[in-house]
């Protein structure tokens, strides 16, 4: 069908509205499943110290009738230690947009300040859940908490154990934490693998109750044996119905386990952790300071300073050099 001469057409017209939703989408995942479901306790200095102890193992306690009573060896605490880690975001808006008629938001420097709220949550579950190092800084030198994958030394399996250089953990010593050594040659996340830590962690005392993992193995530990069985709940009436196709819970030999997806965390490692063994120290809590006018802009900070407390490295395990892909 041919277009009359001389039509006006919406390509040729002049002085056409802009069509411009007043909805800004964002897709970016918020979720923090490892720092939203720890306590909070606080920190007053740069370095945060706690204690731990144990109690001797369970051994023949008899003694004889009328016997002198002998004083039992006694140990002392062990005194463990995290740097406080300063995270901020500084955002800087000039007056002609925060002045413009902008489109999904009122004001484009409380937009973004809200938005880097949100980016200071993940960068904080991004510090706590994977495999750096704890540092004391200095002159030019940043403080670091030491995080989780670090923290844990002692309940640990490798995915690939036969091959020749697997990944090594000191945790903490000498003051500070150590990041992991990575393996050369990752192998397969096993239900095999994941038996043998929740058994350490248990019979260290612990009650681990959360596996967590990345993407790629939460689709692995899918499969496993353990885990509850697989359902699809309808709805009544008019709605669709829920079909639930992954494993949430896995039912161990010492107790139920949920298995968490964490996207922050790195999936070439297998978290199983007793969450009460793990806190957050606020040193400064977040808070947003407006910073100095320089010129024909608003600018602030939004800053916290926390480190990671593990309470006790027994209670938790990991799988490392698991595969990732």
């Amino acid at each position: 069908m041919a277009v009359p001469t001389n039509t006006q057409t919406t390509y040729t017209a002049i002085g056409e509205r802009e069509d411009l939703s007043d909805r800004i989408w964002e897709i970016s995942p918020t979720e923090t499943p490892f720092v939203s479901n720890i306590d909070r306790v606080s920190g007053k200095m740069t370095l945060h110290q706690w204690q731990t102890d144990s109690l001797a193992a369970a051994a023949t306690n008899q003694e004889l009738e009328g016997g002198d009573a002998s004083v039992n060896a006694q140990s002392v605490t062990t005194l463990l230690g995290n740097y406080q880690q300063i995270l901020d975001k500084v955002v800087s808006v000039s007056g002609s947009l925060r002045a413009a008629d902008t489109a999904g938001r009122a004001d484009e420097f409380s937009y973004q300040v809200a938005k880097f709220g949100r980016e200071l949550k993940r960068d904080i579950e991004y510090a706590c859940v994977r495999n750096q190092a704890s540092s004391e800084g200095g002159a030019g030198t940043v403080r670091a908490l030491g995080s989780v994958e670090s923290w844990i030394a002692t309940n640990k399996t490798h995915a690939n154990a036969g091959t020749a250089t697997i990944s090594t953990t000191i945790g903490f010593a000498g003051g500070i934490v150590a990041a992991p050594t990575d393996g050369t040659t990752p192998g397969a996340f096993t239900e095999a693998d994941l038996k043998v830590v929740i058994q350490a962690a248990w019979t260290q005392g612990g009650n681990p109750e959360t596996i967590m993992v990345g993407p790629f193995n939460k689709r692995a530990a899918s499969a496993f044996t353990g885990v509850a069985a697989l359902r699809s709940n309808v709805g009544q009436g008019d709605g669709p119905a829920t079909i639930v196709a992954a494993a949430d819970v896995y039912q161990s030999d010492f107790g139920a386990l949920k298995i968490v997806p964490n996207r922050f965390n790195r999936d070439r490692t297998v978290l199983v952790l007793d969450m009460e063994m793990w806190a957050i120290a606020e040193f400064r809590p977040m808070v947003l300071t407006p910073l100095a006018k320089t010129g024909d802009n608003d600018k602030a900070q939004l800053l916290t300073e926390l480190t990671l407390v593990s309470r006790n490295e027994l209670a938790s395990g990991k799988i490392t050099d698991v595969t990732a892909a």
